[in-house]
């Protein structure tokens, strides 16, 4: 049997833990790594993550996006980290990141610092009141200060990823890619997207990928096709 290819995350963006199962199950053994996100928090996502990791031997993306006090955070950040779960996102603001890495701490917990959400464009950043300049230069800049504060990899959009990649301290840390769309699926509400392909070949370590494959008339197909494209 193929080793499972686990540069796919499959996000399990479903109401509850029970359809999250369901979707699993469907897409079978092709797919070895899921995100599991604040939408199933209240619908038992601990719960799930706790057993696609330790019943189903899959890898798990938490994606919490903390944003707290240094303290806050650590402390949050040292009980998830009991769950023995592989990736987890906080905000990348350094204070956020180096807080997260000392609750993490002794566990292989790796936190991954959000640059700029890829739901977001230029005129989103000037409604936020965000520093003028380039989207490109400005999410390189906030993986540079994550990277400095101790990020262990940055989540940012596809278009950035070479950028990131090419980074002086960017060797040795991941790149996960949201916003990615296989050729012809709807945008939905990314507005910095690329291809699966396409996002690897930037320099991305991982790419994420929901809607394109939990909407499909079979998710096993469609993962299998996204997997397919992977260089």
């Amino acid at each position: 049997m193929a080793e499972t290819d686990n540069r796919l995350i499959v996000a399990l963006d479903v109401p509850d833990a029970l359809s999250g199962l369901n979707l699993v199950e469907q897409i079978g053994p092709a797919v070895g790594f899921y995100k599991i996100g604040l939408g199933m928090l209240t619908g038992g996502g601990l719960a799930l993550a706790n057993e696609l990791k330790q019943d189903h031997g899959k890898r798990i993306f938490l994606d919490m996006k903390l944003f707290d006090i240094g303290a806050t955070v650590e402390a949050a950040v040292r009980g998830l980290a009991q769950f023995d779960l592989d990736f987890l996102t906080v905000h990348g603001d350094p204070h956020v990141v180096a807080a997260a890495k000392e609750g993490a701490a002794g566990s292989d917990l790796k936190i991954l610092g959000v640059t700029v959400l890829t739901s977001l464009d230029r005129g989103d950043l000037d409604t936020c009141q965000i520093r003028a300049g380039d989207m490109a230069e400005i999410v390189c800049a906030r993986a540079e200060a994550a990277f400095d504060a101790g990020a262990d990899g940055v989540i940012a959009s596809p278009h950035e990823a070479a950028m990131i990649r090419a980074l002086p301290n960017a060797d040795g840390r991941l790149i996960v890619t949201p916003g990615v769309r296989p050729a012809g699926a709807a945008k939905g509400d990314q507005k910095r997207i690329a291809t699966p392909a396409s996002a690897i070949g930037a320099g991305a370590d991982h790419i994420v990928v929901g809607r394109p494959i939990w909407q499909a008339p079979s998710p096993s197909e469609a993962a299998q096709a996204i997997l397919a494209e992977l260089p």
